[in-house]
């Protein structure tokens, strides 16, 4: 296999060594001769960290979940300016055995794209977004040693020095931002039978085109000069392109400029452009050489010539004339209100506090859309650059909620990650925090909350106070007011909480239900789903109680709309799964003699048909609990509670061996 003339790992006109000899000199005797001088380096600091070739798979750090997401939009600026280019490599290499990743200044792969046959492999070794490839965790490799040298490698087959990453090639290039700082690495892995030289040339021409993407966004509103020691080289991908400010300093240089004139990452925002070549802006400007396509000679301070072009940027576009229909056009909490009056001036109300300190309690039944409420707030809001973060306080066993929420130090506890997590409060820092189902916070953790709320600081355990800021948003379906009567929710923090309080009705009151029908289907079912329902099912749908609320209808619109064959126009009855038909054809409870004649259902009577629509589920289910939940697309926790509320006499118990609560039922 052919090598890059400038990396041989052995020295020019020496006799090729043993890897394996040359580890066991290198950690017996401290040097080794015979190797190129990058791996020799990369190999000492190996050693030095206290890294064997041979251990047992070493546990290095491996993020997972919501702190994957979090080191994901920490570098959200590189990785969505890397992906297109990432993707379009792909293009080019597929079905070659490769995989392409992408990790930031510590070595974290961020991002991975490739075949799935070598993507599998790689994952063995932890070749995968989540997993830390700097040299101190994986020993010499592509990503951490280009890291660390800060320029393009290859490590191929037994050059690295773990021995079970032997089975890889790989060919790495480091990124660097338009201010000349480390940003991250592009790599391509494959097997190491597999590699071709050429390899090394894509991975360096993909790393300067994601290079050149990051500096034009970044510089999109500044001067420019673009610049080459040959004048057919303007205006192509191999030209140097240099941002400077109105008083000529350099703010931003690709990495062609900063080779052509020998730029270092210090002198980006310092030296001025008449200190590297003989230019000076107000020269230029001077002489009428101002618009894009003018091309001027000018040199280097060692003499070279250089020939530049000064570009400006294009004019800001006029902004348009505000139009009158509408104060808030298409944003997240518009596309909400499809006409009926209660959520109409819930909405309302949420406008007049989206830009101030007051915290949102979000109220109402199971399935009433409190989740999708609080993500649009968010979205309309000026926060909604920041993260959204949704913590479920119900669904988080008692024993974690505070690690969760709050965080904690390396080595807190037992069992701790060694790096510490920052906790789920901190990730929303500058963004919005939802606290669901807040009624179900244990009482233990309510005063620690109240004491963020209050401060504005959070203490993770084992750790130092960190000041935050966010804006709150909270939901419940139970009555918190009675939660403080009863003494199982602190008053202090429920006022705390409850600074505008907004009642999501339930869908049986709201009188919009034939444009939400629309909405879910237009938005939720793709462009060949039906959007049109047969009149008899509409008149079924209008009529029935919805206990699962907004949620039950969208489980059930969707798979109604599976079901659908391609030529289907409209949803009908056949559509339906036969459940779902049967409950709503299922005569309703008949309605008082002075609600007939109003033509109404009160609450009470529209609960009592609901209780009914829950007792029917349970008893055709034989009293199994969960498939009546999944019969009623409502949660067990939901169905406990209300058959409490119906039956308070009624006992609950399991069936079945070791009583597993999928057979929990009730007589």
């Amino acid at each position: 296999m052919r090598r890059h003339p400038d990396r041989d790992i052995t020295d020019p006109g020496s006799v090729p060594v043993s890897l394996a000899l040359a580890r066991r000199h290198l950690i017996e005797r401290g040097s080794v001769t015979g190797l190129s001088p990058l791996l020799a380096r990369s190999w000492s600091r190996c050693v030095t960290a206290g890294l064997s070739p041979e251990p047992a798979r070493r546990e290095a750090r491996h993020l997972g979940g919501h702190e994957l997401r979090q080191a994901i939009e920490c570098q959200s600026d590189l990785t969505t300016r890397a992906r297109p280019i990432i993707e379009y490599l792909h293009g080019q290499i597929r079905d070659s055995g490769c995989i392409i990743l992408l990790s930031d200044r510590n070595g974290l792969l961020l991002d991975a794209v490739g075949d799935a046959g070598f993507s599998d492999r790689a994952a063995r070794v932890a070749l995968q977004p989540g997993a830390s490839w700097s040299e101190a965790d994986r020993g010499t490799n592509a990503v951490g040693t280009a890291l660390i040298e800060a320029a393009p490698v290859v490590i191929n087959g037994p050059e690295h020095f773990l021995i079970h990453h032997g089975f890889l090639a790989c060919a790495a290039a480091p990124l660097a931002g338009p201010d000349g700082t480390l940003l991250g690495v592009l790599d391509i892995s494959c097997d190491h039978r597999v590699y071709h030289p050429h390899t090394f040339g894509l991975v360096r021409a993909a790393a300067q085109m994601i290079e050149t993407r990051m500096f034009e966004i970044t510089h999109a509103r500044d001067v420019k000069l673009r610049l080459h020691t040959s004048p057919q080289a303007i205006g192509t991908a191999i030209e140097g392109v240099v941002a400077i400010a109105s008083d000529g300093r350099i703010i931003g240089a690709n990495r062609i400029a900063t080779d052509l004139l020998d730029l270092q990452a210090s002198d980006i925002g310092h030296r001025d452009m008449g200190e590297i070549i003989a230019y000076r802006l107000a020269d230029h400007r001077a002489r009428g050489a101002h618009q894009t396509g003018d091309l001027i000679e000018t040199r280097r301070r060692d003499g070279c010539a250089v020939y530049i072009r000064l570009d400006h940027p294009a004019p800001p576009p006029r902004p348009a004339a505000p139009r009158p229909t509408a104060l808030w056009p298409g944003d997240a909490l518009a596309a909400l209100d499809t006409g009926d009056a209660q959520i109409s001036r819930a909405i309302g109300q949420i406008r007049r506090v989206l830009a101030k300190p007051i915290p949102i309690l979000l109220r109402g039944e199971t399935g009433v859309g409190k989740d999708v409420m609080a993500r649009a707030i968010h979205a309309a809001g000026p926060r909604r650059a920041a993260p959204f973060v949704a913590v479920n306080c119900a669904a988080l066993p008692e024993a974690l909620i505070e690690a969760e929420l709050f965080g904690y130090a390396p080595g807190a506890f037992t069992g701790a990650k060694r790096e510490g997590s920052c906790g789920r409060i901190r990730e929303a820092q500058g963004g919005t925090l939802f606290l669901d189902e807040i009624g179900d916070m244990p009482a233990s953790l309510q005063s620690r909350l109240l004491r963020v709320l209050e401060d504005r600081t959070v203490s993770p355990i084992g750790g130092r106070p960190v000041t935050v800021d966010f804006a709150l948003i909270s939901a419940t379906n139970a009555d918190l007011a009675a939660g403080v009567a009863r003494g199982s929710f602190r008053s202090d923090l429920y006022y705390r909480l409850n600074g505008l309080c907004i009642t999501l009705p339930p869908l049986r009151a709201r009188s919009d239900l034939t444009a939400l029908i629309g909405r879910i289907l237009a938005h939720g079912n793709g462009n060949a789903a039906p959007r049109t329902i047969e009149p008899s099912l509409l008149a079924a749908l209008q009529s029935y109680a919805w206990p699962g609320n907004i949620r039950q209808l969208a489980s059930l619109l969707r798979i109604a709309a599976a079901l659908c064959d391609a030529e289907d126009t409209a949803l009908d009855w056949h559509h339906l799964p036969d459940d779902a038909a049967a409950e709503l054809r299922a005569p309703l409870a008949p309605l008082a003699p002075d609600e007939a004649a109003r033509g109404v259902e009160t609450a009470a009577s529209l609960r009592a048909h609901s209780d009914q629509i829950i007792l029917r589920a349970i008893e055709a289910t034989a009293g199994n609990m969960s498939a009546a939940a999944r019969r009623l697309r409502i949660s067990r926790n939901t169905l406990y509670r209300r058959v409490a509320a119906i039956q308070p006499e009624a006992p609950v118990f399991a069936t079945g061996h070791g009583g597993h609560r999928g057979s929990e039922q009730v007589v």
